[in-house]
């Protein structure tokens, strides 16, 4: 929603920047002068009774803020002269500010609230002197540069008028608001799609620190104004881009870009019948594909190296991608300013926090972000649902350093699953996690040889297997299907092989997110008493993986 009643500043880099660096020097209140000399009354009572102030005077009242000034702690007030803010533009704010409340926006929601009557105020006394070279808080977060003779890039027309609840100053002009990179979500127009979604997610949390107490009823702290601070789970793990002492960019898209690919992505999240709140978990799940990794930290992004590669706040480091045996580096982004790249193309608008990256069109593909190749480590006893007609527990092999297969074995380990007789054949059947609905998987099972654990097997110990496969898997329905992959599967001796067993397979329904997986293989031991000389009945699997191919859709 646009404000045209609130000066809204949307590239005042200089300021911004100065206002987080600059080092304080603040002066001592006695340095100023006598606080003795103090006038009689509160802030509110000398704000009502200035009549080149009246038109400031009547916001703060018409928001109750007249309230808040009369209070017992402590405020520096910054009032643009009338001169500078008419009539008409305090009636338009306070018609904003009605219109809002009736619509049922709480105060702390409140445009007009946070955008001008706490862009003027800031918690405690900040008095100026000559040597006065600071950087303040206001109340709603933002950082303004305080000098002794201007805040921001107004002048001070009066200054260090101290009442019994703090100082107040008058301004030959209103203070630019300078929106931070969520906010400016909600007030491009364009935006709002992304930031409706974001703001979902948001609550406020009552501060107490930044209330104003008015005395103690019945044992309890009574507050004349409750002050909320804004808390949003997303944002903890996005990134916080509400926050004005971090730094961010986000690539944003428009609203009908932004609606193009939500109808791309809700079939890759469409979850069985019998899921629980399916209907709102593909919702979501629809659109933080679209924000997770469209955030980047400048923190983890330095200046020399962001248009070489940038790593989104989604982004593993080297060293955890290596632990997790992750292959594709998700959310990390190579030569993001060149053609195709993910800043390519897009509207650089400065926020008081770093930057939007408006995008018409969204360069950040699904499979760059949630789209991911799905790799079940065979060792991983939670992926472990059965074992038949075999040692229980499976043996668990190490690749040793100096085997000539270190580093080609996944994680360096995988499973040995050894028949419980020489007469059967071992069945083993694993859980497969967070598979999307309508995406064509091709499954691969990879096998490991002896030789990667024991480089003096005998030729007896390193026959290969032969296998079939079972796929279990729930229906759009909501009914269990067991799916036969027809044939026989034998991996090459002696070496670290991936056995495709299924192309393009669809599963009809999603399980991403989900804490019981849905998804199920069983891999079944197919060695006659008569084949024994050939094949062997033990079972070597190092990983299961299943590789997205989004080039086949339909």
């Amino acid at each position: 929603m646009k404000r045209n009643n609130i000066s809204i500043l949307r590239a005042a880099v200089a300021t911004t920047v100065a206002a987080m660096a600059l080092t304080a020097c603040t002066d001592t209140w006695d340095e100023h002068y006598d606080p003795t000399t103090a006038a009689e009354g509160t802030l509110w009572q000398a704000i009502a009774q200035q009549e080149d102030l009246s038109n400031f005077a009547s916001v703060v009242k018409a928001c109750g803020y007249d309230l808040t000034l009369n209070g017992s702690q402590t405020f520096s007030v910054f009032a643009p002269l009338n001169s500078q803010f008419s009539a008409e533009e305090a009636a338009a704010l306070i018609q904003e500010y009605n219109d809002q409340k009736a619509s049922g926006v709480k105060n702390d929601d409140n445009t007009v609230v946070r955008q001008f009557l706490q862009n003027h105020i800031s918690l405690f006394n900040h008095p100026v002197s000559s040597l006065t070279n600071d950087s303040i808080t206001m109340m709603n977060g933002k950082y303004v540069v305080l000098t002794n003779d201007a805040i921001g890039n107004a002048s001070l027309e009066s200054s260090n008028a101290l009442y019994s609840n703090g100082v107040l100053f008058t301004l030959s002009k209103q203070l630019d608001y300078f929106p931070n990179v969520y906010e400016y979500l909600g007030i491009d127009a364009e935006l709002d799609s992304a930031y409706r979604f974001l703001n979902s997610y948001s609550v406020y949390e009552f501060n107490a620190d930044k209330s104003v107490a008015g005395g103690i009823v019945d044992g309890n702290v009574v507050y004349l104004d409750s002050v909320s601070d804004l808390k949003n789970q997303l944002f903890n793990t996005c990134g916080l881009i509400n926050a004005e002492d971090s730094s961010y960019w986000m690539v944003a898209p428009v609203n009908d870009e932004w609606n193009r690919m939500i109808s791309e992505y809700e079939p890759f999240f469409s979850y069985a019948p019998n899921v629980n709140k399916r209907d709102s978990m593909q919702y979501a799940n629809a659109r933080l594909g679209i924000v997770r990794g469209a955030i980047f930290s400048l923190s983890s992004n330095p200046e020399e190296s962001i248009a070489d590669s940038a790593m989104s706040t989604m982004a593993e480091t080297y060293t955890i991608r290596k632990r997790l045996n992750q292959d594709y580096p998700y959310g990390l982004y190579y030569k993001p300013y060149e053609a195709g790249g993910v800043f390519d193309g897009v509207e650089e608008v400065t926020c008081s926090n770093g930057k939007v990256l408006k995008a018409r069109s969204f360069n950040i593909q699904p499979e760059q972000t949630f789209l991911q190749t799905i790799k079940v480590e065979a060792e991983n006893t939670q992926r472990l649902d059965s074992v038949v007609y075999a040692e229980d527990p499976v043996t668990v092999r190490e690749v040793p350093t100096d085997n000539p297969f270190y580093d080609q074995v996944s994680g360096n380990s995988f499973i040995e699953v050894i028949p419980e007789n020489t007469q059967v054949n071992p069945i083993i059947q694993f859980n497969v996690p967070d598979i999307l609905a309508n995406v064509p998987y091709d499954i691969y099972v990879v096998m490991a040889p002896a030789l990667a654990y024991d480089t003096l097997a005998i030729a007896e110990n390193r026959l290969p297997s032969r296998t079939q496969y079972k796929l279990q898997y729930v229906d759009d329905k909501g009914k269990d299907i067991t799916k036969s992959v027809s044939g026989y599967f034998i991996p090459e001796a002696d070496v670290v092989d991936s056995i495709l067993i299924a192309e393009d397979f669809v599963f009809p329904t999603c399980s991403y997110g989900l804490v019981d997986p849905q998804v199920h293989l069983q891999i079944l031991s197919r060695v006659t008493n008569s084949n024994t000389s050939k094949w062997s009945r033990t079972l070597r699997i190092d990983c299961i993986i299943l590789k997205p191919k989004r080039e086949s859709l339909k």
